[in-house]
């Protein structure tokens, strides 16, 4: 399986989980599953890091870099399902407009038009005010996970070495 994660993944592993400076395995794992043409995120989702001005945005910037994927024509075909998809599922206009100039939107295309699973710690509901990644990815069949599923189906290890 093949991966795009959405911005809060790395936010929130850099301010909670998995802090850039104590745990330098998963950031590892990111940059090494990524030269496995396993795991990807997409330009629009670095824009939003590199907007900071903290250690993400450099590893972003630096040895992240080429996780970020730049939109392709099949993207641009995806994003005619996916706007079409949240225009007809009983979304407000606003909250229609707001979902089409954000990430997310080209998240959800991206990974329709090249069949990644949606990694976000975004969860669904049943609002008409606000357009959710998961309900999107469930209403066009794209698989959705959280960053803890990716790594339990993934077997990621992060171990402390021997103290011998």
């Amino acid at each position: 399986m093949k991966y795009l994660l959405d911005a809060n993944v790395f936010m929130a592993a850099n301010n909670l989980h998995y802090g850039l400076d104590f745990c330098p395995a998963f950031w590892d794992w990111l940059i090494m599953s990524n030269a496995q043409r396993k795991v990807f995120s997409i330009e629009k989702v670095g824009d939003e890091i590199s907007a900071g001005d903290d250690a993400l945005t450099r590893w972003a910037e630096g040895p992240g870099k080429h996780l970020f994927l730049k939109p392709d024509s099949d993207t641009l075909k995806g994003m005619t399902q996916v706007s079409q998809w949240v225009t007809e599922n009983g979304y407000t206009p606003a909250a229609v407009n707001n979902f089409l100039q954000v990430a997310d939107y080209w998240l959800v295309s991206h990974a329709l038009a090249h069949g990644l699973a949606v990694v976000t710690h975004e969860k669904p509901a049943d609002t008409p005010n606000k357009v959710k990644i998961p309900n999107v990815c469930v209403g066009l069949g794209v698989k959705v996970m959280t960053p803890f599923e990716m790594l339990r189906h993934e077997r990621a290890r992060f171990v402390l070495g021997s103290t011998a």
